[in-house]
């Protein structure tokens, strides 16, 4: 067995390699950039190289670096992870001439597989079922139109050596194959170094459910079930589960013997993931081969039992496989969701900066028998850069059914402190909540179809607002009183003013009675005022009595409202929502709802009125970049008239290309930055000029 490994990433997966090492005894190095002097991975590795500046093509993309930190440490092997070198086949051939251990495929295998092309060639001829298209490589915009057409709409354009959704466009028309041919083509050229595109017929309706495989070195190859990632955005996983609810055990036991013969057609080792496109007949097609450890194998762990990165340094370190097929039992169901420093809000823009509260939800088992796990590579007051990916976080939660594992995974985000950037925990509490989710209809296009003008929060309904505003209500009253001695009785009304931060317009005005807040200064009782009949609401005094958890910034209730059956209420019997004040305003998140309250007493309400509005200043004559990044194409110049949706420029963030547009048409009156230019946020790129 090894005796001492590098890895050679960062992050969470770097975090979740060192420790099953530390589990097997195994001593570890870790490698950083600038960016990362003081990450997480880092101080939890036995020692540590510095491999060089912030950005991955002077660090973690740095393979004679790497190789070099290997041979100074004495390193027996090394772990790639996932992402920067981990499908590099020439770094796996270095490796192996230095002596030092991929834990991993081999370097034919990552060749083969890693080649989007050359991998369907392989799955055809070994008789796995491949999706209709041109397996060959594909020159230019005009013989791009060719195929397509030949091929019939819609199409996905993909860079041959992509993956993790860079490099991959639908189109639906002969004029969005070339502007897709474009972006696809200059995307793969910025994250893996080369520019071959195909197309392939787009299958609708898809469902996106890959095979986890292990395989060691003496022709023992099993599978360990299936993932659904399905819940997708810009062909990025967002959600993941374990089993798919939609799979029934004979197609499961299909596509697991198809990717084993897959795996055995390349002499496949170590831990892969065989992804297929399945339609809505459980017709299901090759889409790629990962020869990695994927990002989203815990849920495969938590429903399996089985450590896959301990998996993969057994079999690497030459020992056999030692589970059967027979062996692999799937327990229960597991969920993953991905915690992203991003605004969802804003079109998911890139959020950076420092965490100043990182406060996650604790690892264990519960009463209930579910559990909850993080994986994650950043603590409190880390920096979140411009550099990597914007991944903070992998959430995971299991439990014996889907639903309770649903139920954990809504609780779990609910508990999760974080702060200082913007994140999309609203926007995963959203997604769970959703009907659509819950019942398991789900395909690759849920986030487009279920959020087609965007994500702009949860609207709740007449009787989830009441709740909401009586919650505000009981908070800045218990805030107002808990610096007063002996309150026994108080008899007062209220107007609460409900406004929709997300959604344009949205508000509600709610009138309630309070009365009686007792010895313990925390709980009250009130009613709402005739003035705002809501149905299903019991007609008295409700008592509602709060919890605040200063700690995580976590405001929990207990509120009996509904005289509905229990079956029909949305909201659970405890909600724990965060509740801050930003004077006059208090402001409410909670599961995808974000609003803001007015809390008045009656007689200060009424001459709101005659208050002035704050002035708002118009800046719909600018272009301000809406995250930080470099500016790497301007598509307009100085004096152009430009037309309503019409794209300006291309600000690169996060590994990630963002075309930002014209508001409506108009004409180039300034520009302020050229390509190559860095950028941060709210800086105006252009300036325009209206008719």
């Amino acid at each position: 067995m090894f005796k001492k490994i590098l890895i050679a990433n960062r992050g969470e997966i770097a975090c979740r390699i060192i420790k099953t090492a530390k589990k097997m005894n195994i001593k570890t190095v870790a490698v950083y950039s600038d960016a990362d002097r003081s990450a997480e991975h880092v101080s939890l590795a036995d020692e540590s190289v510095y491999l060089g500046g912030s950005s991955a093509s002077e660090s973690y993309l740095r393979s004679d670096l790497i190789i070099k930190a290997c041979k100074e440490k004495s390193c027996d092997a090394l772990h790639p992870g996932y992402g920067f070198l981990s499908e590099n086949a020439n770094f796996a051939e270095l490796l192996e001439k230095e002596g030092i251990t991929f834990i991993g495929p081999s370097k034919s295998a990552i060749a083969s597989m890693g080649d989007k092309i050359e991998s369907k060639k392989i799955a055809k001829a070994a008789g796995v079922n491949t999706v209709p298209g041109h397996i060959g490589i594909i020159d230019n915009e005009d013989e791009a139109i060719k195929i397509a057409n030949e091929i019939g709409y819609p199409v996905m354009i993909k860079a041959s050596a992509g993956g993790g959704g860079k490099g991959m466009r639908i189109a639906f028309s002969k004029d969005q194959v070339a502007e897709s041919f474009e972006r696809a083509t200059s995307e793969a050229i910025s994250s893996f170094g080369d520019k071959r595109i195909f197309i392939e017929k787009f299958i609708t309706e898809p469902r996106h459910i890959e095979i986890q495989v292990l395989a060691d070195n003496f022709g023992n190859t099993i599978h360990l079930g299936e993932r659904e990632c399905s819940i997708q955005r810009r062909n990025q996983k967002v959600i993941e589960e374990a089993p798919s609810p939609f799979l029934d055990q004979k197609t499961r036991e299909e596509m697991g013997e198809q990717a084993i013969k897959l795996s055995r057609e390349v002499g496949y080792s170590s831990a892969g993931t065989v992804e297929f496109i399945v339609d809505k007949n459980k017709n299901f097609y090759f889409l790629e081969m990962n020869t990695r450890l994927q990002v989203e194998h815990p849920v495969t762990e938590l429903i399996t039992g089985i450590d896959l990165v301990e998996q993969m340094i057994n079999i690497a370190s030459g020992k056999t496989l030692e589970i059967k097929q027979e062996d692999v039992e799937l327990n229960g169901s597991a969920i993953e969701s991905r915690i992203y420093a991003e605004n969802p809000y804003k079109s998911f823009l890139p959020s950076i900066g420092r965490l100043t509260k990182y406060d996650p939800p604790k690892e264990k088992k519960h009463d209930d028998n579910t559990v909850t796990r993080n994986d994650t590579g950043v603590k409190e007051g880390d920096e979140i850069s411009m550099y990597y990916d914007p991944m903070i976080a992998k959430l995971c939660s299991w439990g014996k059914t889907r639903e309770s594992a649903i139920s954990r995974m809504e609780s779990a985000l609910d508990n999760f402190l974080l702060e200082g950037i913007d994140h999309n925990i609203p926007f995963l509490s959203a997604i769970l909540a959703n009907k659509r989710f819950k019942s398991g209809d789900l395909s690759t296009s849920f986030i487009q179809d279920e959020y087609k003008e965007g994500f702009n929060g949860v609207f709740p309904s007449a009787n989830e607002e009441w709740t909401l505003a009586s919650l505000l209500l009981a908070y800045h009253i218990t805030e107002i009183y808990k610096d007063t001695e002996n309150v026994h009785e108080i008899s007062e009304e209220w107007e609460v003013q409900l406004k929709y931060n997300s959604i344009e317009g949205g508000s509600s005005l709610f009138k309630f009675r309070t009365e009686q807040l007792g010895n313990d200064k925390n709980q009250l009782k009130l009613k709402p005022l005739p003035s705002k009949k809501v149905s299903g609401i019991v007609d008295e005094f409700v008592p509602i009595y709060l919890h605040k958890d200063f700690s995580k910034k976590l405001v929990s209730a207990n509120v009996q409202l509904f005289s509905k059956p229990k079956s029909e209420i949305t909201f659970p019997e405890k909600i724990e929502c965060r509740i801050s004040y930003h004077n006059p305003y208090l402001y409410l998140s909670y599961r995808g709802i974000s609003i803001s309250g007015l809390v008045l007493p009656q007689y200060v309400a009424k001459h709101m009125k005659h208050m002035k509005p704050m002035k708002i200043i118009d800046k719909s004559n600018l272009l301000i970049c809406p995250m930080p990044g470099k500016l790497i194409k301007v598509l307009v110049k100085e004096g152009d008239v430009v037309e309503d949706g019409q794209a300006l420029c291309v600000v690169e963030a996060m590994k990630m290309e963002n075309t930002l547009i014209a508001p409506k048409k108009c004409k180039i009156s300034k520009i302020k930055f050229k390509e190559n230019d860095t950028l941060s946020v709210d800086q105006v790129i252009m300036e325009f000029a209206f008719n």
